[in-house]
C-alpha cells in the first residue's frame, strides 16, 4: 500500500487548498498520482456542492478592481454561508483574484466558464466548496467601461462600487473614489432623473398623490404639489443630485465639478451582499 510522504501532501495541499488529511487520503487512493490525487479532490468536492446545492450562501466577499489605467472595472461577490468563511485570509484572497479575472469577460457566464490555473472558474466554486464544506459561488457580477474609474470597497467587504467620470484630469483619482464611496454608503436608484425607469416614478408618483389625497389637499393643486416632490425624490435617490456625503451643502454633481468645470459623473456600478 502507498504511503506518502509530507512532502507530497503538503505539496497536494499547496496546489489545491484542501485540508491535510484529505491530501493524505486522496493520493493513498491515487497511489501517488498527483494529477488523479486532484481529480479525486475536485470529486469530492462535486459530492460536497451536491448536498449543499439547497444551501443560501448569504455571506461573502465583495471585491471592486479596475485596471491600471483606469477605464475597466469589475465588481464580483464570492458567497458563501458563514461570516467566519468570509472573513478568511485565503477566502478573501481568492475573490481578489477572481475579480481581476472578472474584468476581462463581458458577461457573468464567459467568466464562470474562463479558465483559472487549469479549471473554470465554475469548476474553482464546486473545488472550493469541497474544500471548505460550505456552498461557495459567484454571486453578483459587475463590468464597468468608463473614460476614467475609481473603486470602493467597505470596510468587511459587504459593499463594493466603481464610479466613471467623464475624463481624467487632475484630481479624478480622488473625486473618482470619492463618487464611488458615495454611491457605496447611499445607493442611489440612478445616476439622473433621465435614468429612472418609468415605473418607478408612477409608483412614486401614485404613492405620493394618495397620500395628499388623504391629506385632504384640493385636487387643482395636487399636481403642483407633486411636481415637488418628485424633484425632492429625484434629490434623495439619483447620485449626481444627492448631497455629497463629505460636504452636504453640496451635491455630488457640483463636487465634481469643483475638481474640474467640465467634468461629470457619467455611470456607476454598485454589488451589495445586502
Amino acid at each position: 500500500m502507498y504511503t506518502p510522504v509530507a512532502a507530497d501532501v503538503a505539496k497536494l495541499r499547496n496546489i489545491t487548498g484542501a485540508g491535510m488529511m484529505d491530501c493524505k487520503k486522496a493520493l493513498v487512493e491515487a497511489e501517488g498520482d498527483f494529477d488523479k490525487a486532484i481529480e479525486n479532490l475536485r470529486k469530492k468536492g462535486q459530492k460536497v456542492a451536491a448536498n449543499r446545492a439547497d444551501r443560501e450562501s448569504t455571506e461573502g466577499a465583495v471585491i471592486a478592481k479596475v485596471n491600471e489605467d483606469n477605464t475597466l472595472g469589475a465588481i464580483i461577490a464570492l458567497n458563501c454561508e458563514t461570516d467566519f468563511v468570509a472573513k478568511n485570509e485565503s477566502f478573501v484572497e481568492l475573490a481578489h483574484e477572481l475579480a481581476e479575472q472578472a474584468m476581462m469577460y463581458a458577461t457573468k457566464e464567459e467568466f464562470l466558464n474562463s479558465d483559472f490555473h487549469g479549471i473554470t472558474v465554475a469548476e474553482k466554486m464546486i473545488e472550493q466548496t469541497g474544500v471548505i464544506g460550505e456552498k461557495i459561488e459567484i454571486g453578483s457580477f459587475e463590468r464597468i467601461e468608463g473614460p476614467y474609474l475609481g473603486a470602493y470597497i467597505h470596510a468587511g467587504n459587504k459593499i463594493a462600487s466603481i464610479a466613471s467620470l467623464s475624463a481624467n484630469v487632475d484630481g479624478a483619482a480622488e473625486a473618482a473614489k470619492s463618487v464611488a464611496m458615495q454611491v457605496a454608503a447611499m445607493n442611489p436608484i440612478a445616476l439622473d432623473e433621465s435614468m429612472v425607469s418609468q415605473e418607478t416614478i408612477d409608483k412614486e408618483w401614485e404613492i405620493e398623490r394618495e397620500l395628499l389625497t388623504k391629506e385632504g389637499k384640493p385636487a387643482n393643486i395636487i399636481d403642483n404639489i407633486l411636481k415637488g416632490k418628485m424633484q425632492k425624490f429625484y434629490k434623495d435617490n439619483t447620485l449626481v443630485h444627492q448631497a455629497f456625503i463629505k460636504d452636504g451643502g453640496i451635491s455630488v454633481a457640483d463636487y465634481v465639478k469643483s475638481v474640474n468645470s467640465d467634468l461629470k459623473v457619467v455611470g456607476y456600478v454598485r454589488v451589495s451582499l445586502a
